[in-house]
């Protein structure tokens, strides 16, 4: 039984590019999760304001929501390999300065949200790389969904230890020490990407203008109907249900009257729920519908946001916090491995950066009204009402990604 298992759920890993990815990726991702609970926390410690953290969200990700088309471009156009190992040094650069202005003792708000959008511009041009390089990984296609998967389950894993970690760093060193950790971690990711052997990059034989490029990526996704429908959803889920995030320091310090550790042990709660998530998603079998699989995880989601937003004792509270992290990732994660899985070779990376133009794109304006809505009537209410919006939305989408198309996508693909 071990060794099937090793052979499903692992499987991905008998490519040696993929694991060296998959191993320096792993720890970097737990400094970015260590310097994102930080940011949060710092924020939130110095104004006590929902609605400011919701800004600091912006602040980081509404720059990838403006360039990410470009950064699309620029995948299709260029070496993702090279990409790649630009924007890891330039986010390690960011992790330092922003440790230096932190150590110092000198900062305004105004000096963390500005590297906070350093970090947006150059998250617009590592997406829509990252994500189609691990086609360039895996020899055998078939094991293309699990290396999708195992992506997924890396980076909820990092959600899992980075939260915990950067609680107790935090009150015992202080923020400047999680970004310091941060700034170390891309070593790792540096590393892994100079043991990797590709095949000499071979640039595109014609080179339309960007417009002409940008023009094409949104024809292919109007006659695109299960990839666009996707795209939707995830715009959906990042406005309205996803900025639950806003919410959680409000409830480890008002609602649980707790600290720093208080908010890394909810936020690592919720990455143990997404963790076991992807793990599941990552061992289906082939043949699955993966999007009956997206829907029920957005219903699971609404559940946990409705328990969690009921809950005032603080043990009680985690096992809810697992529920959110259960469905929270796992839609993103299923839709990417849809999304790849079904896009044409030379419309991943233009198709890509429409999905972190939605993300990016709606996630910062969710941040900025779910936390003045709670300013307003509260936390626990707000998350209630996300809860809800969650269940609807689930049954909403039930009936549109099984709408028969007027087209079908492989029509289109031969035109």
């Amino acid at each position: 039984m071990t060794t099937t298992l090793s052979n499903s759920t692992f499987r991905a890993f008998r490519n040696r590019n993929y694991t060296l990815f998959f191993t320096g990726q792993s720890v970097s991702q737990i400094g970015t999760w260590m310097q994102r609970t930080a940011i949060i926390w710092v924020i939130y410690s110095l104004t006590h304001s929902a609605a400011m953290i919701g800004l600091t969200m912006f602040a980081q990700q509404f720059p990838s929501f403006l360039l990410s088309l470009a950064g699309g471009v620029v995948a299709d156009r260029y070496s993702r390999y090279r990409i790649l190992l630009v924007t890891q040094i330039a986010s390690m650069v960011q992790a330092i300065l922003l440790a230096a202005l932190v150590l110092s003792g000198h900062y305004e708000i105004w000096e963390i949200l500005s590297l906070g959008a350093v970090l947006g511009v150059i998250n617009a041009f590592d997406v829509p790389a990252r994500q189609p390089m691990v086609h360039e990984m895996v020899r055998d296609k078939e094991d293309l969904a699990n290396a999708i998967s195992l992506n997924s389950a890396m980076v909820n894993l990092a959600r899992l230890v980075g939260p915990a970690l950067s609680g107790i760093v935090l009150q015992q060193f202080g923020a400047g020490v999680c970004f310091i950790i941060n700034a170390v971690s891309f070593l790792a990711v540096i590393a892994s990407l100079m043991l990797m052997h590709f095949a000499p990059f071979v640039p595109p034989a014609v080179k339309k203008k960007v417009t002409a490029e940008l023009a094409e990526g949104l024809h292919y996704l109007k006659h695109t109907r299960g990839i666009s429908m996707l795209i939707i959803l995830l715009m959906c889920l990042s406005l309205l249900i996803l900025p639950y995030d806003t919410l959680v320091p409000v409830f480890a310090k008002v609602i649980f009257t707790g600290n720093a550790a208080t908010y890394g042990y909810i936020t690592g709660a919720i990455g143990l729920g997404a963790l076991v998530g992807t793990f599941f998603l990552a061992s289906v079998k082939r043949g699955t519908d993966l999007r009956k699989f997206l829907l029920g995880s957005i219903a699971i989601l609404g559940i946990g946001l409705i328990l969690f937003s009921r809950a005032t004792y603080f043990p009680l509270a985690l096992p809810f916090a697992i529920i959110i992290g259960l469905g929270s990732i796992t839609p993103m994660s299923t839709s990417i491995t849809i999304i790849q899985m079904e896009a044409a070779t030379n419309m991943r990376g233009r198709v890509m950066s429409f999905v972190a133009m939605a993300y990016f794109g709606m996630l910062p304006l969710g941040s900025l009204i779910v936390g003045n809505i709670s300013q307003k009537i509260g936390a626990p209410f707000t998350m209630l009402c996300q809860g809800i919006l969650a269940i609807l939305v689930a049954a909403l989408f039930g009936r549109l990604l099984y709408k028969k198309p007027i087209e079908s996508e492989q029509t289109i693909l031969q035109q």
